[in-house]
């Protein structure tokens, strides 16, 4: 157990960095799709550049960051395996797979964008970019209220905050146009 919270400072890195690249790489798909609207030659310009920059972010910085985010996690429960004991943590696990869940369709996406292969308005992935925001929140409020959290209030809580996030995005997007 000495080594516990030397793990858990490493895991939270991780999700840190993981997190930067989820939120960052459906952003570079907006401005991928948004450029197609572009006259030539900025279009080609912009649409190479933002496929670049998908696989290097991708590949060199979410993969690596969800692999190491595991990978501590299965650490810390080897350390505390308590934590199984506890119904919050299987909560949390389950938003855990919704998030590699989530991860991995990102990278399906990237792969269609690659070719060019557009299914998503720009408007469709600014509210499939808040989708992590929900997952961290949701993840976030488990982490650290464990079972203080009164369920009741958190479903009610994270159902609000959903809506109230739909709604910024629909305002940003009236204040933009």
């Amino acid at each position: 157990m000495e080594y516990y919270l030397y793990i858990k400072s490493v895991h939270l890195i991780f999700v840190v960095s993981w997190f930067v690249g989820l939120f960052y790489i459906v952003r570079l798909f907006i401005y991928q799709v948004d450029s197609y609207e572009k006259p030539e030659p900025d279009r080609t310009i912009l649409t190479t550049e933002y496929k670049r920059i998908q696989v290097l972010l991708y590949k060199i910085i979410m993969m690596p960051a969800m692999v190491l985010t595991v990978l501590s996690a299965l650490v810390m429960i080897y350390l505390n395996q308590n934590l199984l004991l506890q119904g919050w943590f299987h909560l949390k696990l389950g938003f855990v797979v919704g998030l590699i869940a989530y991860h991995f369709y990102c990278g399906k996406m990237m792969n269609e964008l690659q070719k060019d292969v557009v299914k998503w308005t720009s408007g469709q992935l600014r509210m499939w970019n808040e989708v992590a925001t929900l997952f961290l929140v949701s993840i976030v409020f488990l982490a650290l209220l464990k079972n203080s959290l009164n369920w009741i209030f958190g479903v009610l809580g994270l159902v609000t905050f959903a809506v109230l996030l739909m709604l910024a995005v629909r305002l940003a997007k009236r204040l933009r146009n």
